[in-house]
């Protein structure tokens, strides 16, 4: 069985999905596309243009954005924005989406040309906050879908109890059947994520016996994700916040998404990750994504051979059976086909025996979700 780990479904940004309000939803999409690092551009000339004014330095979505006419093109699939009179957009939502969204038959229709048999659908403050609309999706297509539930992390701090009765719900009632949580993501505490005001939210997300998604992030001083001392450092200690939240949940079934920041340890031609990555898989109960296309496909070209070490250091020290293949579909597309961010795995990566292939394109995403023993 052929899974992805990691897949979207969602509506357009001038939607509810969730939030209170659709312009509530349009400031994290406006958000989200200023820190991502496609590169925006003006719709008359195509010319170089900047996501800056998205969302200045000292603002964020939490203490307010500018306002820059934020907005959704349905004609044409994309985001578009205006300054001093100058209409810009950028491609963090890949080209060419039916009015600027993803649903369920979409990605099926994926799926089905790509012959992959399922997905976990993940979730993402841009996309939406919506249990239901994730549940409808699996409810939909039930032998094709399972589904996060959407954790608030920014409301932890002043909102516990909601955030947890929210994500229980979420379990409980809309029958999702993992959690994600992105760390430092949106975080408006002093406090690292493992511990003080997070420790009743973990404690409860805990014990729900369900997966549990981390999507580092590079630490709350990094602005970028590109190569610097300061983004891998900041890297570095994540995951060692990590290590410890893993030895107070030591039995929580946990994921890292999207495999390392490898955007952060590219040296030319290569990638150069340190021993210290591979310490936290001292925990047999940790996975990783095996996700390049989305990352570094803007970097280096298909088959993307120059990742290719990076895959067998991966395989020799986390293990092919807690390595699950995930392409964060259909921002992929950016830069490769459904089809090519398989084939660039099996097909280019001859040093993986068929075993290896089994688990990291199906077989570990299978045991994680429970669909297999082992």
């Amino acid at each position: 069985m052929i899974i992805d780990s990691h897949a979207y479904c969602f509506a357009a940004a001038d939607s509810l999905m969730g939030y209170d309000s659709v312009a509530e939803h349009l400031r994290w999409a406006q958000a989200g596309q200023a820190g991502h690092y496609q590169p925006a551009f003006s719709l008359r000339d195509r010319s170089s243009g900047s996501s800056e004014a998205l969302a200045p330095d000292g603002t964020d979505v939490l203490t307010g954005l500018p306002d820059v006419d934020f907005r959704i093109d349905h004609a044409a699939g994309r985001v578009v924005w205006t300054i001093d009179g100058e209409d810009y957009t950028k491609h963090y939502y890949p080209p060419n989406l039916q009015d600027c969204e993803f649903g369920s038959d979409s990605l099926i229709s994926e799926m089905d040309y790509a012959d992959v048999d399922m997905a976990l659908l993940h979730t993402n403050p841009m996309l939406g906050r919506s249990s239901a609309y994730q549940a409808e999706c699996v409810r939909r297509f039930p032998d094709r879908f399972r589904s996060m539930a959407p954790v608030d992390e920014w409301r932890i701090h002043d909102d516990t109890d909601a955030v947890i009765r929210e994500l229980e719900e979420s379990i409980t009632k809309h029958g999702l059947h993992a959690i994600k949580f992105n760390a430092n993501g949106y975080k408006i505490s002093a406090d690292p994520w493992d511990d003080g005001i997070y420790r009743p939210f973990w404690e409860a997300a805990t014990s729900l016996n369900v997966p549990i998604f981390i999507s580092l992030s590079m630490g709350p001083e990094s602005k970028s994700w590109e190569a610097s001392q300061s983004a891998q450092d900041g890297y570095l200690n994540e995951l060692k916040i990590l290590m410890r939240w893993m030895e107070r949940y030591s039995d929580t079934t946990t994921s890292i998404t999207h495999g390392f920041p490898y955007r952060a340890f590219i040296d030319g031609d290569s990638i150069n990750l340190p021993d210290a990555v591979f310490e936290p898989f001292q925990n047999p109960n940790l996975s990783m994504e095996v996700c390049f296309p989305v990352r570094i496909g803007d970097t280096f070209d298909f088959p993307y051979r120059e990742v290719f070490p990076t895959i067998q250091s991966m395989v020799e020290n986390i293990g092919a059976d807690r390595l699950l293949w995930g392409t964060d579909m259909p921002f992929q597309n950016r830069h490769c086909t459904y089809r090519q961010s398989r084939d660039h795995i099996e097909k280019y990566c001859d040093f993986l025996s068929q075993d290896d292939l089994d688990l990291i394109m199906g077989g570990t995403a299978s045991r994680i979700l429970g669909l297999s023993k082992g």
